[in-house]
């Protein structure tokens, strides 16, 4: 008897090797993939506006990087002692209100930069619920902490999100038609929007992304299938019960590494393995002469591997 149900999932096309360039925006559950491919040393840019959940705000980071915002003073707040911008991470908020417009201004020029270069763009999405700033009547990435009071919690519909995910492909292609753009949906469970919600949530982004997909050039991932559908146990769970833990972030991973990374990619990623590990070794004595060996040893295989395929350790 099988007691799980195991996805398969096809090789595609236009895989990611080492001369690619990559850019992932979206949830947390995107960091956790970029931190793998960082790990193996692949070119990754990973949330330059710190993690966004909803699409609209990813469709704001996007135009906004494309148009080459310049921000400025109008568009950041003082709450706390911090200066926030709502259309980013708290990540990138700072003490000082010159500190937080630069950081903002740097994120615009590396997206604008990366957009247009990047092989491949995985965009991870988090939630439907959105939280529409009343003052502005504009829905923001992070509300910073600011009263419940000064904001309307909203569902985006299907065709809203169909809609903003038509217009990032539209925006994408213009400047970098031959990139491939990767959606997902984060396995990530939003319960303090409810159960309920949350699966509704959840349903709308992935008709939308299927709905996008039928018109607009686009691949999809499912993340969120391998973690419902297949893993399906609390034991892969953080013990906030929400979070992936480790052990369902490696086997997510696995299967997007067997789908989009070539196989032959596979050899140079056991090498970079092999001397991440031997990095991170803590020896008892580290003026013996075994691990002096050890170390020149350690050296000689990162020389070797940058040598022959330009990986910097």
């Amino acid at each position: 008897m099988n007691f799980r149900t195991d996805i398969q999932l096809k090789k595609e096309e236009n895989q990611i090797d080492y001369a690619s360039k990559l850019l992932l925006i979206g949830s947390c559950f995107s960091e956790n993939i970029s931190k793998k491919l960082a790990y193996f040393k692949f070119d990754v840019a990973s949330n330059p506006f710190g993690i966004l959940f909803n699409p609209k705000a990813i469709e704001t980071l996007i135009e906004h990087s494309l148009n080459k915002k310049i921000y400025s003073e109008k568009d950041v707040f003082l709450l706390n002692e911090r200066w926030h911008c709502f259309d980013a991470h708290s990540d990138l908020s700072a003490n000082y209100i010159n500190e937080l417009i630069s950081n903002l201004n740097n994120a615009v020029k590396s997206t604008n930069n990366r957009l247009k270069k990047a092989t491949h763009i995985i965009i991870t999405l988090g939630t439907s619920w959105t939280y529409r700033f009343t003052e502005t009547n504009a829905i923001v990435g992070n509300c910073h902490k600011v009263p419940q009071k000064k904001f309307t919690k909203e569902l985006l519909s299907v065709d809203e999100i169909s809609t903003s995910l038509k217009n990032i492909c539209h925006k994408i292609s213009e400047v970098n038609p031959k990139t491939t753009v990767i959606f997902t949906v984060s396995p990530v469970r939003h319960i303090k929007d409810g159960f309920v919600e949350n699966s509704l949530s959840k349903a709308h982004l992935i008709t939308a992304i299927h709905k996008t997909l039928g018109v607009a050039s686009g691949k999809y991932f499912p993340s969120f299938e391998i973690m419902m559908d297949d893993l399906r146990d609390y034991r892969f769970y953080h013990i906030d019960m929400l979070h992936p833990n480790e052990t369902a972030i490696d086997y997510i991973w696995e299967h997007f590494k067997h789908g989009w990374i070539q196989e032959n990619t596979f050899s140079i990623m056991k090498e970079v393995d092999s001397i991440q590990k031997g990095l991170a070794h803590k020896p008892f004595n580290s003026d013996s002469e075994q691990h002096q060996q050890f170390l020149t040893d350690l050296q000689k295989k990162i020389l070797s591997l940058e040598n022959r395929f330009g990986i910097k350790l």
